[in-house]
């Protein structure tokens, strides 16, 4: 018999269990679920061990058969993504982020980047990655009609400041950012350029968004687990030839020991999955967000960037500052099993008191949600702002998604390969 205590924690988590997956409506736009293969060989001895180093160059013995995933890992992203380095170490976007800062430019160097306000992730400013660094940050400019960079604007920027580094991509991203014209802007000025994927990479592989390698970036810094449905972690992969063993340095000895090794057949599983089912994924989720996007002007609640047709990726951005402003509508929703985040818009004058949230439709298009549903949970969104009790709609949105269960751009399991991997790890003979 287990102690209490042990049994009331996984009763914690299986009650998490359920209800995030059997009666949410998730809508964070950074999260998404593994297909159960994946999550199947998540579950690995590779959890509890270490390979310092590089593929045949490790500090650890015993890790013949993590060289070897480590390896055809690797190779499959560089093909996928025509890149001459990939570095599958990093266990996180932001260590990625990071570990190529360290690489490419010394301390006290200039970075240019997108502030929260206009979609730059923490790790692109100095409340984040780049304060600990000691790296100086220049605005790139921005565009509020287009909802995008400025770009003859930006070139006055980087052409009087030279920054060692220009960073594109973002948190919250609702169109491609203008990659090919900035990167020769940055290039003509000796900057190199990283695009964070993190948010579109599902996206890039399944080809519904541009891949900034091609369009004329030196490096693409990912996680992989929002719009690509893996495992939590980190991914870089580049095109600077020179700059490899700084890289490969960066990310060990300095930014990590232990790279959570288990993460690599699970991330392998959903590459090739991508590569079966990633176009249509990748479609249905661009075409879910804008149809969520459409759905909700109609039941009047705006997204902002109407004019540009809401969005291109899997994202929805809305002002809800006539509702309450984005702290008070997304705890609403959440009392009513709707999880969203707030989110700030360009106009707010402070992040930490947002008037708007922000929306993602990837998970709940891999669990089979198409048009129609997001018509549906609009109007679930639409009755909460209303000012309906959300307990009502709390029911309503639990009955909704029992038809939304099995997820859905995967390969399928049975029950002998379950008992393989268990049998395996000794968790029953």
């Amino acid at each position: 018999m287990l102690p209490k205590e042990l049994e009331e924690i996984i009763d914690v988590v299986l009650v998490h269990n359920n209800w995030r997956r059997r009666e949410t409506i998730n809508l964070i736009a950074s999260e998404n679920v593994m297909s159960p293969l994946a999550e199947l060989v998540y579950l690995n001895d590779m959890a509890g061990r270490y390979a310092e180093g590089t593929v045949g160059n490790r500090y650890y013995q015993g890790t013949k058969y993590v060289d070897l995933i480590e390896d055809v890992l690797t190779k499959r992203f560089a093909k996928a993504l025509g890149a001459t380095y990939v570095d599958v170490r990093p266990v996180s976007g932001t260590v990625a982020n990071l570990a190529t800062y360290f690489a490419l430019f010394p301390e006290g160097g200039v970075v240019a980047s997108l502030p929260v306000k206009y979609g730059g992730h923490i790790s692109h400013n100095t409340v984040g990655g780049l304060k600990a660094l000691r790296l100086k940050m220049v605005e790139l400019p921005w565009d509020l009609d287009r909802f995008n960079i400025d770009v003859d604007r930006a070139r006055k920027v980087i052409e009087e400041t030279k920054p060692n580094l220009v960073i594109l991509g973002g948190s919250l991203y609702l169109f491609p950012h203008p990659i090919r014209e900035i990167a020769e802007i940055a290039k003509a000025s000796g900057a190199y350029v990283l695009h964070d994927s993190a948010h579109v990479f599902g996206l890039i592989i399944g080809g519904v968004f541009p891949n900034p390698l091609k369009e004329g970036a030196h490096v693409i810094t990912t996680s992989t687990h929002k719009t690509f449905p893996g495992p939590q972690g980190g991914l870089i992969a580049a095109v600077v030839e020179d700059k490899v063993n700084d890289l490969q340095r960066a990310v060990f000895p300095v930014f990590t020991s232990n790279y959570h090794l288990h993460r690599y057949a699970a991330t392998y599983v959903t590459l090739v999955e991508m590569e079966h089912f990633g176009a249509e994924y990748a479609r249905r989720v661009v075409e879910n967000a804008r149809a969520l996007a459409e759905a909700l002007a109609e039941q009047g609640v705006p997204p902002v960037a109407e004019a540009l047709g809401y969005t291109r990726t899997h994202q929805v951005a809305v002002d809800v500052s006539k509702f309450g402003g984005g702290d008070k509508v997304a705890a609403k929703l959440e009392e009513a099993n709707i999880i969203v985040n707030k989110n700030a818009l360009p106009w707010d004058k402070s992040v930490l008191k947002p008037s708007g949230i922000r929306l993602g439709v990837q998970e709940m298009t891999r669990f089979g949600m198409g048009k129609d549903e997001m018509r549906e949970i609009a109007k679930f969104i639409a009755r909460v702002l209303s000012g309906e009790d959300p307990a009502g709609v709390r029911r309503d949105v639990a009955e909704f998604r029992k038809a939304y269960l099995e997820i859905k751009y995967g390969f399928k399991i049975d029950r002998e390969l379950v008992d393989k991997v268990f049998k395996s790890l000794g968790l029953y003979t």
